[in-house]
C-alpha cells in the first residue's frame, strides 16, 4: 500500500507526469524502430543473423540494441557509435589542448564538444554501417534470396544512409528524453534495449531446464542467485568513501554559522566504483584483437594463432583464458580511467576556494595527494568487485549450464547499466517528490509537513 500511495504521489506532480509520459513515448518509438527491418531484406529468412547472437560477444551487441542488430533493423547499430564517440572525444580532451580549453569554458565549451561528438558519430557510423552489411551473408549465412533487391549498389547506398540516420535519430531520442523527460535519455535507450532481450532469453533457458528434467528447482535457485548479484552490483554503485570535511564559517559544535555554507555537504563523498561500466566497455574491445590476431594470414595456420582463436574468438568468452586476462585488463581500465575522470587536484582547489579543509591535511597540494592516495586504495578493491562481476556470466554457465544468453544477465556489462540506470532515473523521481514535501521512493508515500 505505501509503494502504490507513492505511485499516487508521482502522479500527483504535473511536471514529473508529463516528463515520465514523454519519456515513455519516445522509448515506445525507439523500440518500434527497432522491429522496422531495412527495406529490400526479407525478415522471414533473418533466422542465422538471429541465431548468431544468441549468446557470446554479438548476444551482448545484439542486447545493447535491443535485438534490432539481429533483426537488421533501421536502428542496427543502435546508439553504441554515439558512446564510442564520447568515449574518443573524453580520451582526446587528455591529450589535445583545445579540447580542454573547451572542457573549462562551461555551458559553450560543452555545446561545442557535444558537437564534436555528434559529427564523430556520423564519421564511426559511415564506417560501421558497411560493414555490418558486407558481413550479413558470408559471416552470418543470410541467403541470397533475403537481399530482394540484391546487393548492389543502390541497396548498400541507400542501407547505409538509413543506418546513419537511424543511429542519429535515436541520439536524437536520448537527448530530447534528458532535457524534457526523466532521467539520461542515451544511458535509458541502451537500459530499454537490454531488457528487451531478457524474455527471451530467460524463456530459452526455462525451456531447456524442462526439456533436461529439473526444471522447477534449478529455475528457482538461478532466480535467488540473479538477486543476489543485482544487490552486489547495488552495493557496487552506491558505495561511497566519505572523506570528512569542515569550514571556516562553521561554529566550533558541529552547526553551521547563519547564512554562511547552508545546506553544504560535511564530507567529500568518493565512490568505489568512480568509472561505472567503462572499464568492461574499454575491455571487451581490446578482447577482440586476440582473436583478430589468430586469424590474420601470418598466424592463421600456426599453434599460436589457433590457440588465440580457440580461447578469445567466436563464442569463447565463457572460456578460462578469456575471462582471466579480461578480468586483468578490467583492473588496469578501472585504475586508468578513474585517473582521468577523478580530478582530485580540482576537488583540492575548488574545496581551498570554498575555506574548507580535510582535518589534519593542509589544504592545496597536500589535499590533492591525500584524495588521490583514499583513490588509489579504493580503486583496487572496487575494481577486483567490478571484475568479478564482470566474469560472472561464465562462472554461472560453466558451473550451472545456464544458457549463454541468459548467463549475460548474470553480470558484466548489461546487469551493471540496468542497475545504474534505474538508480539515476529513481532518484531523479525521488527529488521531485522531495522538493514536492513528499517523502522519497524509499519512504511512505504520505504528505511531508512543508518547510518553512
Amino acid at each position: 500500500m505505501k509503494f502504490i500511495d507513492t505511485l499516487k504521489n508521482v502522479w500527483k506532480i504535473e511536471e514529473l507526469r508529463n516528463r515520465i509520459i514523454f519519456t515513455l513515448g519516445l522509448l515506445l518509438v525507439y523500440r518500434f524502430g527497432a522491429q522496422v527491418v531495412l527495406p529490400g531484406i526479407d525478415a522471414s529468412q533473418l533466422g542465422s543473423l538471429q541465431d548468431s547472437t544468441d549468446g557470446g560477444i554479438l548476444g551482448i551487441l545484439n542486447a545493447f540494441t535491443g535485438g534490432a542488430f539481429a533483426n537488421a533493423s533501421v536502428f542496427a547499430l543502435g546508439i553504441m557509435p554515439y558512446i564510442s564517440a564520447s568515449i574518443v572525444v573524453q580520451l582526446m580532451g587528455i591529450a589535445i589542448p583545445y579540447l580542454q580549453k573547451l572542457q573549462k569554458e562551461g555551458a559553450s565549451g560543452q555545446k561545442k564538444i557535444t558537437q564534436i561528438t555528434r559529427w564523430l558519430t556520423i564519421g564511426i557510423c559511415l564506417v560501421q554501417a558497411p560493414g555490418y552489411l558486407a558481413s550479413l551473408q558470408p559471416m552470418f549465412g543470410i541467403p541470397s534470396s533475403a537481399f530482394l533487391l540484391g546487393q548492389g549498389g543502390v541497396f548498400y547506398f541507400s542501407s547505409i544512409v538509413i543506418l546513419v540516420t537511424g543511429c542519429i535519430f535515436a541520439m536524437w531520442l536520448g537527448e530530447k528524453i534528458t532535457d524534457k523527460g526523466i532521467g539520461n535519455g542515451i544511458s535509458l535507450l541502451i537500459m530499454v534495449g537490454i531488457i528487451a532481450t531478457l524474455p527471451k532469453s530467460f524463456l530459452q533457458n526455462m525451456n531447456a531446464r524442462f526439456t533436461s528434467g529439473n526444471g522447477l528447482m534449478m529455475i528457482l535457485f538461478e532466480i535467488v542467485i540473479w538477486f543476489a548479484i543485482i544487490a552486489a552490483s547495488i552495493l557496487l554503485v552506491m558505495a561511497v568513501r566519505k572523506i570528512a570535511v569542515q569550514y571556516a564559517g562553521r561554529s566550533a559544535t558541529g552547526g553551521y554559522e547563519k547564512n554562511v555554507f547552508g545546506g553544504a555537504r560535511q564530507f567529500i563523498p568518493l565512490k568505489l566504483n568512480a568509472s561505472g561500466v567503462m572499464p568492461i566497455i574499454f575491455a571487451q574491445a581490446i578482447m577482440f584483437v586476440p582473436g583478430l590476431i589468430g586469424g590474420a594470414g601470418f598466424m592463421k595456420d600456426s599453434s599460436a594463432g589457433s590457440w588465440l582463436v580457440a580461447n578469445f574468438g567466436g563464442n569463447s568468452m565463457f572460456g578460462l583464458w578469456y575471462n582471466i586476462v579480461f578480468a586483468l585488463l578490467i583492473i588496469v581500465f578501472t585504475y586508468f580511467y578513474t585517473a582521468i575522470t577523478v580530478p582530485t587536484n580540482k576537488m583540492a582547489d575548488d574545496l581551498k576556494r570554498s575555506g574548507g579543509f580535510i582535518p589534519g591535511i593542509r589544504p592545496g597540494s597536500e589535499t590533492s595527494e591525500y584524495l588521490d592516495k583514499i583513490m588509489s586504495q579504493i580503486t583496487l578493491p572496487g575494481s577486483i568487485f567490478l571484475a568479478l562481476i564482470a566474469v560472472f556470466p561464465a562462472v554461472v554457465y560453466q558451473l550451472m549450464g545456464i544458457q549463454s544468453g541468459w548467463a549475460l544477465f548474470f553480470g558484466g556489462t548489461s546487469l551493471l547499466i540496468m542497475v545504474g540506470v534505474a538508480i539515476d532515473t529513481m532518484q531523479q523521481v525521488n527529488s521531485y517528490l522531495l522538493n514536492r514535501h513528499y517523502d522519497g521512493l524509499m519512504k511512505t508515500g504520505k504528505n511531508r509537513k512543508a518547510v518553512a
